[in-house]
């Protein structure tokens, strides 16, 4: 069943069942999020907006138009999203849209240029500073972002190297993981 906090500011009705939306949010008309979503507090999301299914948007995070989050992502507190490459006070811009792709995690106060695209299963570092594309399965942290690693569809890290935490070497063998000891 949808809940929506009483001191939420909430103008959609295209929200899926199960989400939750949290005191103090705002959530325009034409906003779509769907279900199962987690919508904390303190968070405001414009109208051309797309939502998935099994999203989490953690407190201070403002997501404007042109952003499309895609299902089972984490965004950490205070992302921070743009949508204009030249922002300057009362002048039209060129709305740069800004994709997040499934199983996507973005850490905490990590920002987000516009026009930029998150590929599956990546990881982007609390802190960082992501001005380009981001692969399928890499991890990213920095200010700018740089690659740092791989991540599984798990979310088991590898380093550049392809070796998780416990020593275990990998392999990347048509977009999938799989072990691989010899050096």
């Amino acid at each position: 069943m949808l809940f929506i906090h009483e001191l939420a500011d909430v103008s959609s009705v295209n929200i899926g069942a199960d989400t939750r939306v949290w005191q103090y949010s705002v959530i325009l008309s034409d906003a779509k999020i769907g279900e199962n979503c987690n919508i904390c507090a303190h968070t405001f999301i414009e109208n051309d907006v797309i939502i998935g299914n099994y999203v989490t948007v953690k407190c201070g995070v403002y997501i404007w138009d042109g952003v499309t989050i895609e299902d089972n992502v984490q965004l950490g507190p205070n992302v921070t999203f743009t949508n204009d490459k030249y922002p300057r006070a009362k002048q039209k811009f060129e709305l740069k849209r800004t994709l997040i792709k499934r199983n996507a995690s973005v850490g905490a106060g990590a920002v987000l240029l516009g026009g930029i695209i998150i590929g599956e299963n990546s990881m982007i570092g609390a802190g960082a500073v992501v001005t380009r594309d981001v692969p399928p399965n890499t991890l990213w942290y920095g200010n700018p972002a740089r690659q740092q690693g791989f991540v599984m569809e798990d979310g088991t890290v590898l380093s550049n190297d392809m070796i998780d935490r416990n020593g275990n070497r990998y392999k990347k063998v048509n977009g999938s993981f799989i072990p691989h000891n010899k050096p």
